[in-house]
């Protein structure tokens, strides 16, 4: 038999971000594969959301209320996990601006949160993931959501490019830092997807319309596209990846 296994019947996963969104649909395709799931934002009303959905899929759900950028009370919340597997690095966002307009409050807001607090979160998480007996036959997975824009520039983005070009060279080298213990750490990279963030900037037709020329398949990701990439590699089928990234742009960073 060749094809292997995408279970992820009884592995933790642990998701930020999961509120709505690409974080959303990560948490509820994991519990799909199989995971239970530990579930975290800064909203309560849309994690406990989510947690139904994950619960009708017979799959434990945890709630974690936290503002990443408190490193204080994220610290507290993460290390009362005692079990962990895999780690969805979800949490970002974007505030777009003409490089010579961007505004500091914006750019250290966006550093703080799409690389420091991915930073902090990953570093927490491995912590807990080294701690369990035999890790290295068990395995772990550390996903980090980075982008397009890791890997290529873009007009007004620059502070985002540079966020995520941060995450791309934060998953090299963590991925060679936790390879001995089996903790594999890989990103993803999509292109625009149509979430609750994305849909604001598509307001404007003729920036949605140039966007969409850009990719030669000529759609936008689903949520669900991102999130079955997540699956494949929070499971045993991509146990031999690792410090990579998967590019889903449809074609964009090919040109």
């Amino acid at each position: 038999m060749y094809l292997k296994n995408l279970s992820l019947k009884n592995k933790t996963a642990l998701v930020t971000g999961a509120g709505k969104g690409i974080g959303k649909a990560c948490a509820i395709a994991l519990a799909e594969a199989g995971a239970n799931l530990i579930i975290l934002s800064r909203t309560e009303s849309d994690l406990i959301k989510v947690k139904r959905e994950i619960l009708k899929l017979n799959q434990k759900c945890k709630i974690i209320v936290c503002d990443l950028l408190n490193f204080d009370e994220l610290k507290k919340n993460l290390r009362k996990i005692t079990k962990l597997d895999i780690l969805v690095n979800n949490a970002g966002t974007n505030r777009p601006s003409h490089f010579t307009k961007i505004k500091k409050m914006d750019m250290d807001y966006m550093v703080d949160l799409n690389i420091k607090a991915a930073f902090n979160v990953a570093q927490i998480s491995s912590q807990i993931m080294l701690k369990a007996k035999e890790r290295k036959k068990k395995g772990g997975s550390i996903i980090n959501m980075s982008s397009q824009l890791g890997k290529v520039g873009a007009p007004i983005r620059s502070t985002y490019n540079m966020t995520k070009f941060a995450i791309e060279g934060l998953t090299r080298g963590m991925s060679i830092d936790l390879a001995s213990s089996n903790i594999r750490v890989n990103s993803v990279c999509p292109t625009f997807v149509e979430t609750p963030m994305v849909k604001k900037f598509f307001l404007n037709k003729k920036f949605k319309r140039e966007t969409l020329n850009n990719i030669p398949l000529n759609r936008f990701a689903t949520e669900s596209d991102i999130a079955t990439a997540v699956v494949y590699l929070a499971s045993d089928a991509s146990s031999i990846m690792t410090g990579s990234s998967l590019i889903l742009d449809g074609g964009w960073t090919a040109k």
